[in-house]
């Protein structure tokens, strides 16, 4: 697989790309290897040096920049946290096919969980300045229209009348898993800079 065709047909032309996807045969580590793991450093990478180099401005204290270290770990636990709520996510929507009638199948669960996130990822290159990254929120907006093109392309093999559900119910967990890993690194990094600042 051709990292940058994937990620270009799946932002520009979706539904040709999850025809592809569909039949394409992959395992759950080659989908980590070939495509997750790389580009989910885009946004890790993206943070580190935007709130390390740039910072960001707030309105009492001025603009606020991370050290070296804080930001690295920021990005470190950002990265591995991303990766495990796409894995944990693609497990959800595989439990969740018997619901809707739908086939369970854990690659395919996997390519909706993984491939959909692809216009975010790249996205992320915009928190390189932090005060874009409502940029990136928008590029997220666009992922949920990419899953839901996943679903309609049947690579769960859901019948016609039940994908809104299902990508619905997704949906929701989806944005419940992303919430509490933003709370995750939020609590952490917000409680070492406080104790730095002692």
């Amino acid at each position: 697989m051709n990292l940058v065709a994937r990620v270009q047909g799946l932002i520009l032309k979706p539904k040709e790309e999850w025809e592809k996807i569909k039949g394409e045969p992959a395992t759950v580590a080659d989908l980590f290897k070939s495509y997750l793991v790389p580009i989910a450093a885009i946004p890790a990478v993206a943070q580190f040096l935007g709130f390390w180099l740039i910072g960001v401005s707030l309105p009492v204290r001025g603009t606020f920049r991370m050290s070296l270290g804080a930001s690295l770990g920021r990005a470190v636990v950002s990265y591995i946290l991303s990766l495990a709520s796409v894995f944990i996510l693609a497990l959800i929507i595989n439990a969740l096919a018997p619901t809707f009638s739908s086939r369970p199948d854990q690659v395919q669960s996997l390519k909706l969980a993984a491939y959909s996130l692809a216009p975010y990822y790249v996205a992320g290159i915009f928190y390189l300045v932090p005060v874009l990254s409502f940029l990136v929120v928008l590029a997220g907006i666009y992922s949920l229209y990419v899953l839901y093109l996943g679903f309609k392309a049947g690579l769960m093999e859901t019948p016609p009348e039940k994908i809104m559900g299902y990508f619905v119910v997704t949906l929701v967990v989806g944005i419940v898993l992303m919430l509490v890993v933003g709370l995750v690194v939020g609590a952490i990094f917000s409680l070492s800079t406080f104790y730095s600042g002692l």
